[in-house]
């Protein structure tokens, strides 16, 4: 019984804990945030619960890519063997697995050459949001480089990485010239 009560003080209700004055908007960003019916994707917080679903437990089918391009289903099937055939005619890569296909974590490694943050002006003052540069490669001709812009460093990061991967190209190697 008395662990009982060591659980359950920690049951509170989290919106009444969040609520403000403004009504269920969030105290100061009374107009702007996302609840509001317009403005930029879902506000603050409740939107769809910061993320819960996924977590500590769905690693497992995280793990399994679906493609949702023909060249992802070719890839996928084993009907390409290699980037080059890829490049050989220009088709547009719009997965990173594709390139996580042909080129596994083992061999890519990526780097972050900068974040910077950009700093927008509202009337309420500035909105920083950071921008991440990322590089990645296979140190053996495979190159690309990746730029995002997000709120929070670690989403930014994650996303030039992946920008990174679908912008790969093949790096010509030795003396071709005159």
């Amino acid at each position: 019984e008395d662990v009982g009560l060591l659980v359950e003080p920690h049951i509170i209700d989290t919106n009444m804990a969040d609520a403000a004055p403004g009504g269920g908007r969030g105290g100061f960003r009374g107009g702007f945030g996302g609840e509001g019916g317009r403005g930029r994707g879902r506000g603050r917080g409740r939107g769809r619960g910061r993320g819960r679903g996924r977590g500590r437990g769905a690693k497992e089918g995280d793990k399994e890519w679906v493609p949702v391009t023909k060249l992802g289903r070719l890839v996928k099937d084993g009907k390409i063997k290699s980037l080059e055939e890829i490049y050989m005619f220009s088709l547009p890569i719009k997965e990173c697995e594709i390139i996580d296909t042909f080129l596994p974590s083992g061999t890519l490694k990526d780097e972050v050459l900068k974040i910077m943050p950009v700093q927008k002006q509202t009337r309420a003052g500035q909105r920083t949001r950071f921008k991440a540069f990322v590089a990645v490669g296979d140190y053996n001709g495979h190159v690309g480089l990746g730029v995002k812009c997000s709120k929070e460093v670690a989403t930014a990061i994650r996303g030039a990485i992946i920008l990174a991967k679908l912008s790969v190209i093949p790096v010509r190697r030795g003396y071709w010239g005159n």
